[in-house]
């Protein structure tokens, strides 16, 4: 386009603005899901789980170090990366629509506004806006990624006869294949790309200089995964698949297939072999299903407070339908504008939506199908995954927007109706207006707190099996990054599956490697005492690999601190609690062993009726609790409460004077439904301690605290109070 002139000031200032809306709205600490996993690897150069995330990684570690003099807190830098890199993904969202508009309208101003209008809109879509001021995931960098790609070749597009063109163009090869180093969401780009360059320079594709380029920086970009190997011969803290390879050739080969060959351990986190995905074509859920799934997080992204139904309802219905419509205009605006453009966007937005339904083969979308079996549908919504197109999509609105107004505007000489025709960019403010309670994390502590006081139920040098990634990766961010209890040992259950964790957990607790208990952390209950003498676990790598499931072929006795557990013949004992067990039974003499759940595990391996609840944790005591030898203190809940054993001074002494419920109560809207089990674990303990209470005959006014107490967690369990329309 001869004479055009990129609007980078203009891009700067725009991207500046949406910095500053998520800094407003910022989480001021770790969040659920991945957030504390990512937060935590960032800070420590640690392995994520698979792909492993190797560029997220590193650029965060450096994003740290380079905020480090301000002074903010580890959670609070790594969280403005997902801001920053979301604002950077707007500025060239809204530098692409500018190069489409400049062809559409003579004044400047016209095709700055409709820009900045495509630019809010997209910037505040309910889950870009959700996943922009909180690092619960590495998208953010992706969509930045895809963004500047997408960018980069319409600067070739301009210049393709020139050499700036065609640097323009391998910049947005590399990128991609840098990108994917940080996930496989940054080559999304590819399809659109390829056919950009077939329609408007195929010539380029034959040039030998080009071509040699090209391969080189492929593998350039591809060689960053080469940090996984590297890094976990370190030994890092988290250390998710243990991708160490023996040899470099080993290594390479599995970096350059991307994990189909190779040396196994790098391969399998390369390919994310521990999560078995099926194949594309054998569909998790029927495709229809799944186009409906993706219709309802589209309904979510315009006016998420309209209505508070997950479903797609008739409070936000007449908003998608606008906003829907106004992307469709935007591709008429497209069309007349340039057709090369066109076509480009066209097949991005394909691939970033019905292309990505197919491609990711979800199963029964966690709230569009509630009733069906836990097992067949997903454990939470996956819309994240859509961020770059909804981002893209809040753009195509803006164009639409635009064709709108120069339609209102085309014929008409006079200036006054340009100004009465302006009004209608006011549409762009509904998803900032609408999306804000929803889309708003400040002031959200619960996850921290939640880690903070899961951990302070255990005693100094205790071992909690947790059950996921919300009861774990939060305690993995207190530990390693802000310190907390780094004493206690937390065991995934599901990850004792693996080959490569009950080995780094054996190791990590020997006595030269176990962190010792900081007396900071000190209570009435949990005083100094000495570093446990041996792992949790004595057993060979050897014995380990020989681990595996299946039915028991005669009793199997094991000794528990003296009590003796019999698991009859023909049971079946899955590889995870078989570890769990021997864990068990050769640390229990030195380690207090807790469990993040009073069912789960400790239901699964029959220790259920040794269980003591040591406020949000359960200790395994191993003493006839109902007979002569029951220690005093210990008091029984009433059946309709579940029956459980309660150590009452220790749990009240934990919830009036240790824990701390920052987000958890008092909370007007609890934004993901999927994690509403955390209000509702606080809700049932205190339910259970006015139980208990009431048997042990505690005073009628601390009975009535602790009742009302479960009621408030309770609102926030049922969604908060401005769900409840409680306010």
């Amino acid at each position: 386009m001869n004479g055009y002139r990129p609007a980078y000031r203009s891009s700067l200032l725009v991207s500046l603005a949406v910095f500053i809306l998520y800094a407003i709205t910022l989480a001021p600490t770790t969040s659920w899901w991945d957030a504390s996993e990512y937060i935590a690897t960032g800070y420590g150069l640690g392995i994520p789980h698979p792909p492993g995330n190797p560029l997220f990684v590193t650029l965060a570690r450096v994003w740290i170090l380079l905020l480090s003099p301000l002074g903010l807190s580890v959670a609070v830098s790594v969280n403005l990366f997902a801001a920053f890199t979301s604002a950077v993904a707007t500025g060239f969202f809204f530098l692409i629509s500018h190069r489409v508009l400049s062809r559409l309208f003579e004044q400047s101003w016209m095709a700055i506004l409709g820009s900045v209008s495509g630019a809010i809109m997209g910037a505040t879509a309910y889950t870009v806006w959700n996943q922009s001021n909180v690092n619960e995931k590495v998208y953010t960098v992706s969509v930045a990624v895809i963004a500047a790609v997408s960018w980069l070749a319409l600067r070739w597009y301009d210049d393709r006869k020139s050499l700036i063109g065609q640097r323009s163009l391998l910049a947005a090869g590399y990128l991609m294949v840098l990108g994917s180093t940080n996930h496989l969401m940054s080559v999304l780009p590819a399809p659109a790309l390829a056919a950009f360059v077939l329609v408007v320079g195929p010539a380029v594709l034959v040039n030998r200089r080009f071509l040699f380029r090209a391969v080189l920086l492929v593998l350039v970009g591809i060689s960053f995964n080469a940090f996984l190997p590297i890094r976990a011969s370190q030994n890092p803290a988290i250390n998710e698949g243990d991708p160490i390879c023996e040899t470099i050739s080993g290594a390479t080969v599995a970096i350059y297939t991307n994990g189909k060959t190779g040396c196994p351990a790098l391969a399998n986190t390369l390919s994310r072999a521990q999560y078995g995905k099926p194949a594309v074509g054998d569909r998790q859920a029927p495709i229809g299903h799944q186009l409906l799934n993706y219709f309802q997080y589209f309904d979510w992204q315009w006016a998420r407070g309209a209505d508070l139904s997950e479903k797609p309802s008739g409070g936000r219905l007449p908003f998608t339908i606008l906003f829907l419509a106004l992307g469709l205009v935007g591709f008429s605006v497209l069309w007349k504008a340039d057709r090369a453009i066109f076509v480009y966007l066209t097949i991005l937005t394909g691939t970033l939506t019905l292309g990505l339904v197919l491609y990711l083969n979800f199963k029964h979308g966690f709230s569009l199908d509630p009733d069906i079996a836990r097992s067949a549908r997903e454990v939470r919504e996956r819309d994240y995954f859509f961020l770059a197109g909804f981002m893209l999509w809040g753009n195509l609105a803006g164009l639409g927007l635009s064709g709108i107004f120069s339609r209102l505007v085309q014929g008409r000489k006079s200036d006054n109706w340009k100004l009465k025709g302006l009004p209608i960019f006011l549409v762009a403010l509904i998803p900032l207006l609408s999306n804000w309670q929803w889309a708003d994390r400040s002031g959200d502590y619960a996850a921290r707190d939640w880690a903070y006081d899961l951990l302070m139920s255990v005693e100094p040098y205790g071992v909690i099996f947790t059950n996921g990634d919300n009861d774990t990766f939060p305690l993995w961010y207190a530990q390693e990054v802000e310190d907390i209890r780094k004493d206690v040992t937390v065991i995934v259950v599901q990850y004792l599956y693996t080959d490569w964790y009950p080995k780094q957990l054996r190791d990590k607790t020997e006595p030269e490697s176990q962190p010792p208990f900081d007396s900071e952390f000190g209570t009435d209950y949990y005083k100094v005492s000495p570093i446990p003498s041996t792992s949790i676990s004595t057993a060979s790598d050897e014995m380990m690999d020989a681990v595996g499931s299946g039915r028991i072929q005669q009793d199997l006795r094991i000794v528990i601190d003296g009590v003796q557990v019999v698991y009859p013949s023909g049971a079946f004992l899955a590889r995870g609690p078989r570890f769990a067990l021997s864990f068990i039974r050769d640390a229990i003499q030195e380690r207090p062993i807790y469990f993040a759940s009073s069912a789960g595990l400790l239901r699964e391996i029959g220790l259920d009726q040794w269980g003591v609840r040591h406020g949000l944790a359960t200790k395994l005591v191993m003493r006839d609790l109902e007979g002569e030898t029951s220690d005093e203190g210990l008091v029984q809940g009433s059946e309709r409460m579940g029956a459980e054993w309660f150590d009452l001074e220790r749990n009240l002494s934990l919830v009036r004077e240790i824990y701390s419920y920052r987000g958890i109560r008092d909370r007007r809207i609890w934004q993901d439904r999927s994690t509403l089990n955390i209000p509702l674990q606080y809700q049932f303990l205190f339910a259970q301690l006015a139980d208990v209470g009431m048997a042990s005959d505690l005073p009628d006014v601390e009975v009535a605290d602790l009742s009302r107490d479960a009621e408030a967690f309770g609102v926030t369990a049922l969604g908060g109070s401005h769900y409840l329309g409680l306010n």
